[in-house]
C-alpha cells in the first residue's frame, strides 16, 4: 500500500525529477516528465490535482491482486 502523504511529499520535494510517478509505478510517465521538464512545468501542477486518484488507483490494484491470489489459492485446496 502506497501512502499519499508520502506521494505528495515526493511530488513537492523532488517533482522534478519525478520521484512521485516512480514511487507508484507510472515508471513510462515518469520518464516522459523527467525528460521534458515536467512537460515544462505544466505536469507538476497537473498532478497536484491527480496524485490522489493515482495513488487511490495504485492501492486498488494491489488490493485485487491480493484478492485474486487469495481465490486462487482457495480454489487450488479445495
Amino acid at each position: 500500500m502506497k501512502s499519499k502523504v508520502v506521494a505528495y511529499l515526493l511530488w513537492f520535494f523532488f517533482g522534478w525529477l519525478s520521484l512521485h510517478r516512480f514511487y507508484l509505478g507510472k515508471v513510462g510517465s515518469g520518464i516522459v516528465y523527467l525528460l521534458t521538464g515536467q512537460l515544462l512545468g505544466v505536469g507538476w501542477i497537473i498532478d497536484l490535482f491527480l496524485l490522489s486518484g493515482m495513488v487511490d488507483n495504485y492501492n486498488n490494484k494491489e488490493r485485487i491482486e491480493q484478492l485474486e491470489g487469495s481465490l486462487g489459492r482457495q480454489q487450488y485446496s479445495a
